[in-house]
């Protein structure tokens, strides 16, 4: 299980998140992408944007219960999308779907398949059924270049869901990510979907980048569990209030 330390402190990962409720300190970057109202360019409509960011590294090619797991994510997909309004802002972006050359270049395969729109359940889908499984696990990466670019210039509340079949193996901590980021950004919500993983240091990062975000953990290890973890994701209505912990 991961620790964290604090002025040189050993924390739990529970004892470490009664800190959000207590303290929140106002700190201003560019890394993030803070923008200004001047730099809106959306008008009307709903106040809240979803993009899925889903896993296609290679370890989505195991089988569970005789379906192989990406199998199992694009069938829940072409089930949960219809049911999706119209009006709803959506968008996927996917990462893991290539090899790259060298490691670096695999950890750098994320990319925005679909920006996020109205009306954009059929191109999801679509887009979807043309991605194969390939490379490593960028989650990080993948969360900074979502939150830089793909919610660019929206006023209103940034919705993530995260499907993953295994933890960060780029060398770089997602639960480290968002203790940072909520300092700059507090219009971003990350739910977290953990499918079908067992390694609990895996399960505390990820639970941890959801938390932070006073976003919603969930664990799918079937098919069913996993359509009812991206039904209440989807359904879930939160307002982003997230707290910070002091510098480490």
């Amino acid at each position: 299980m991961y620790k964290f330390y604090l002025s040189g402190k050993c924390f739990s990962m529970k004892k470490l998140l009664l800190f959000f409720s207590l303290i929140s300190i106002p700190v201003f970057a560019s890394d993030y992408g803070i923008y200004t109202p001047d730099n809106y360019s959306y008008s009307s409509g709903s106040s809240e944007m979803t993009l899925f960011i889903l896993d296609f590294s290679n370890s989505m090619t195991e089988y569970l219960d005789g379906e192989s797991k990406v199998d199992l994510m694009l069938d829940t997909m072409r089930k949960i999308l219809p049911t999706v309004s119209s009006d709803s802002r959506i968008g996927l972006r996917v990462y893991g779907h290539k090899m790259g050359f060298t490691p670096f270049e695999a950890c750098k395969a994320s990319t925005l398949l679909v920006p996020p729109a109205k009306n954009n359940a059929l191109n999801i889908e679509t887009s979807l059924l043309k991605t194969r499984p390939r490379g490593m696990t960028p989650i990080t990466y993948s969360l900074k270049q979502a939150i830089k670019y793909d919610f660019m210039g929206f006023p209103g509340k940034k919705h993530i869901i995260l499907l993953t079949d295994g933890g960060e193996n780029c060398d770089e901590s997602p639960c480290k990510f968002v203790m940072e980021l909520i300092k700059v950004r507090k219009d971003v919500v990350i739910d977290v979907i953990a499918f079908n993983i067992d390694n609990e240091d895996d399960l505390a990062q990820l639970e941890c980048t959801s938390l932070v975000t006073s976003g919603k953990f969930y664990s799918a290890n079937t098919a069913a569990e996993l359509a009812n973890s991206l039904s209440n994701s989807l359904n879930a209505r939160k307002e982003v209030d997230a707290k910070i912990v002091p510098n480490y």
